[in-house]
């Protein structure tokens, strides 16, 4: 039996390889859009009861556990997503908290067509040249929604306006700015619905 040696980094290559295979297993390359929604991504593995394709976000790089302790692949593709390691679990449920605020269990996935989104008011990334690059548009799109720091997403509303880049910008002031602005966002929601504090008052 040969032993195989990855370089530094290696085993995140095929933790990655091996993500886009499970994605790859269902159907994502449609003739035609479907009519109804929302629009599954069915399973093509013979056998396999998954209802359809049911992305579990990350934390960084690393796999989000369910409150059994246990990963999301060591439960049950079967809708209930039951705990196959341990008999505790009624079904895979994460506390985990993604950058919107959210808990990992208040989002769900959609799929829908950039006109669908356009219409909703929904932002949308730029165009891509082909369609082996998915989603990717830049390095941008990698990151977190609220954390793009380009303008990867169409947008329609003033105050999202306000962070576009300024043509007297430079890249460090563009960054600076959109930084600043988020901060604020992130404090006024944080102050947001908090009563004021009662005045102090001197002891006689």
């Amino acid at each position: 039996m040969e032993r195989l040696t990855l370089p530094p980094g290696g085993a995140a290559a095929v933790d990655e390889y091996l993500e886009y295979r499970r994605y790859k297993q269902h159907k994502t390359d449609l003739e035609t859009i479907p009519q109804q929604r929302p629009i599954d991504l069915p399973c093509q593995v013979t056998g396999c009861q998954c209802r359809a394709y049911l992305y579990v976000r990350l934390s960084g790089s690393q796999p989000i556990r369910c409150r059994c302790k246990h990963f999301a692949d060591q439960h049950s593709a079967v809708p209930g997503f039951i705990c196959n390691t341990c008999s505790k679990c009624s079904g895979f449920h994460s506390c985990f908290t993604c950058a919107c605020g959210q808990p990992a269990y208040a989002h769900g996935t959609v799929v829908e067509t950039k006109q669908e989104r356009l219409a909703q008011g929904k932002p949308v990334g730029q165009d891509i040249p082909y369609a082996a690059m998915g989603g990717l548009t830049g390095f941008s799109s990698l990151a977190e929604g609220y954390m793009r720091l380009d303008d990867s997403g169409i947008v329609g509303t003033s105050s999202q306006v306000s962070s576009l880049r300024r043509p007297e910008e430079d890249d460090m002031a563009f960054f600076e700015r959109r930084y600043q602005e988020r901060m604020k966002m992130e404090k006024a929601a944080k102050w947001k619905g908090k009563a004021p504090l009662p005045a102090a008052t001197k002891p006689s």
